[in-house]
Order: C-alpha cells, then sequence, then structure tokens
C-alpha cells in the first residue's frame, strides 16, 4: 500500500514551501513489529513507496534491534509496485519487477521470491536506487502533465488550440506530450514527486515547481468558469467526474474535489456525480445518484473526468433534460462542433479565440 503523507514545511529556493513529507509511522510500526519474529536468513521485503534511503537508513536500523545484521544476517530489500488500480492481480504477475537489496544477495534472495510469481523480467539493483526508480517513474510524468497544463494556459493566452498543438507535436518522433487537464491526482503521482523535495530541497526547484503548477489547475478550471459564467456567488453548477482518472472509482487526491471545494468557497451551489461512485459521500460537496439529477436547475456544468459513460452522451439528449447551455469541458473530451450545435456555449481548457 501507499505510504501515507503528512503537511510539512519544505525549505528551499525561492522560498518555503508547505508541502507532503512521507508519514513512514506504517513503515515503522511494521518494521518494529517483525523485530521479534526475525530469524537468520530471513528475506524481508519493503514495497511502500518511500523516500529514497528509507530501507538503509529507517528499516535496517529497527530490524537491527533484534541483535541480527542486514545483509549478514538476514535479507533486507525494496521492491516498488506498479499496477494500476483496476488490473492489479493482473499487473502483479506480468509487469517487470526492479527489487534493490541492501547487499547484492539480498537482492538475489528477492528476485528469486519475485520469480516465482512474476512472468515479467525481475531486475536487480541496490535499494536505494529501486527506491528511487519508482519516485522517478511518477515524477517523470508529474513534469510533463505540468509542461502540458502550461502549455494549455499559454495557448489561451495565444489564440491556440493547445489539443490540436499537443496532436502536431507529437507528431515529432521523439516528443510524447501527455494531456493538460484539472490536475494530477491518485496516490502516486501527485505525492511521490514531494518525497524528492522533502529529501533535497536544494536540488529540486523543477519538481516543487511542477507540483506547484499541477496544484494550481483546479484553481485554473474555477477561473475558466468564472470567465465563462461571471460571478459563480449563487450559481448553480453541476460537477460531472470526481475520480482522479477516467473509468476508476478512486477519488484519492482526485483535483476535481478540489475544483469543487473551490467553487462551494466561492458562493457557488454544487452538485457532482460520479458514474462509478454515485453513491460518494463528500464533506461539504453535495452529490447525485445520477445525470439528470445532477444536471436539474443547474446554470452549468463543469466535465473534469474523461469517463466513458461522458463520452458516450449526446449533446441532444442533454440539452433535453437541462436548461444549462454553458459547458466547461476540462478534459477535451466533447466534440465542441456537435456540442455547439445543439445550443451549447462550450468553453475548453486550452482553446483560445484565433479568429
Amino acid at each position: 500500500m501507499p505510504t501515507p503523507f503528512k503537511e510539512s514545511a519544505v525549505s528551499g529556493q525561492p522560498s518555503v514551501v508547505h508541502a507532503p513529507a512521507a508519514d513512514l509511522s506504517y513503515v515503522i510500526a511494521a518494521a518494529e513489529a517483525i523485530v521479534p519474529c526475525l530469524r537468520r536468513g530471513n528475506l524481508v521485503v519493503l514495497e511502500s513507496t518511500s523516500p529514497p534511503r528509507t530501507t538503509e537508513d529507517v528499516v535496517a536500523p529497527i530490524l537491527e534491534r533484534s541483535g541480527l545484521k542486514a545483509g549478514v544476517d538476514f535479507h533486507l530489500a525494496y521492491s516498488p509496485e506498479r499496477v494500476l488500480p483496476g488490473q492489479i492481480l493482473r499487473e502483479l504477475i506480468e509487469n517487470a519487477r526492479v527489487v534493490g537489496g541492501v547487499d547484492l544477495a539480498s537482492a538475489r534472495a528477492a528476485r528469486d521470491l519475485y520469480a516465482t510469481f512474476v512472468r515479467g523480467e525481475v531486475i536487480e539493483t541496490t535499494a536505494t536506487t529501486a527506491e528511487m526508480v519508482k519516485l522517478m517513474e511518477n515524477t517523470y510524468r508529474d513534469v510533463n502533465i505540468a509542461i502540458a497544463n502550461e502549455f494549455a494556459r499559454l495557448a489561451e493566452r495565444f489564440g491556440v488550440d493547445v489539443w490540436e498543438a499537443i496532436s502536431l507535436a507529437n507528431r515529432h518522433p521523439r516528443v510524447e506530450i501527455l494531456r493538460p487537464g484539472p490536475g494530477v491526482g491518485g496516490h502516486c503521482i501527485s505525492v511521490d514527486p514531494w518525497f524528492l523535495v522533502e529529501a533535497a530541497p536544494d536540488l529540486t526547484p523543477l519538481i516543487r515547481t511542477a507540483r506547484q503548477v499541477n496544484d494550481g489547475q483546479p484553481a485554473y478550471v474555477v477561473d475558466l468558469l468564472r470567465r465563462a459564467l461571471g460571478d459563480l456567488r449563487g450559481k448553480h453548477i453541476a460537477l460531472l467526474g470526481l475520480a482522479y482518472k477516467p473509468d476508476v472509482d478512486d477519488l484519492r487526491e482526485s483535483p476535481a474535489l478540489e475544483v469543487a471545494r473551490q467553487l462551494v468557497d466561492a458562493g457557488a451551489r454544487v452538485v457532482a456525480y460520479e458514474p462509478y461512485k454515485p453513491d460518494a459521500q463528500i464533506a461539504g460537496i453535495s452529490t447525485a445518484p445520477g445525470l439528470e439529477a445532477a444536471l436539474r436547475g443547474s446554470d452549468a456544468f463543469v466535465l473534469l473526468v474523461a469517463h466513458t459513460p461522458f463520452r458516450e452522451l449526446a449533446p441532444e439528449a442533454v440539452a433535453a433534460i437541462t436548461s444549462a447551455r454553458v459547458v466547461v469541458d476540462a478534459v477535451n473530451l466533447w466534440p465542441p462542433d456537435a456540442w455547439a450545435a445543439a445550443g451549447f456555449r462550450v468553453h475548453r481548457l486550452g482553446v483560445g479565440s484565433a479568429w
């Protein structure tokens, strides 16, 4: 399971930033619980996403309270999970695994363990390298999404359709820009980069800035709605989608929730509909059991997640169940011409007026 996080002040240039920091209390508790049971020749593997050197500097000293020495009397390793919600069992077996040991023998012992059920390649390295690999994977994606979000902001200013521009740029054989949107969520990509910032704030200005860009996207979506609708106070806004990514029911760290909270703070009346979790109970946010209930009486609606059920909506059918005609599409899911033909004023994230 992922390592929880807590708020902390991270100092660094140009200022002090209040950011998530790794809460290792569960890792520490698990290691302490193992101490009485640890025996010579055992293998201990940490899988929870952790800052670099957690295995060697936090877990190993705890386990060595047993009187046994890591890498001498018992094996100690780290292996990051690489699984998607909804596909955990398949990916647990088929994906390649990186296993890092505090010494070569520990890495080989961990490799032998995972080789009993993993069909993908099992790659040996050091424990700290394996810890950093997981953080690098998620940080790379976070930085890529951040530049996409900045491109979206620039496109609006310059009168460009960022979705067209990204599609054209990605024709370059060595360019793969990800999609902009309302932010970054989930318990990995939105959190893991902060572990690197926490560990080395003087070396991570790019990573910190990318996190701040992505954390600022919900406010940008709210501002887009404000530009489309005017003063939000008293307006009835329907939000479509609360999950952190398409076609899952996982709401952890979802930017859609932050959009909802900011709209409530702006004085709007917010009703949200999440088709994969229609019974979601969220403090301070009203939820609807279905699309029609969410749209009923709304002044505008905002598409926040590219769920398949939303992709399949016909604009004429939506027009028949709501008088709202202002639409903000934050994920570029709906063909704007078709929705405009049905009478909607469509405002898309990252699309400026060219002519």
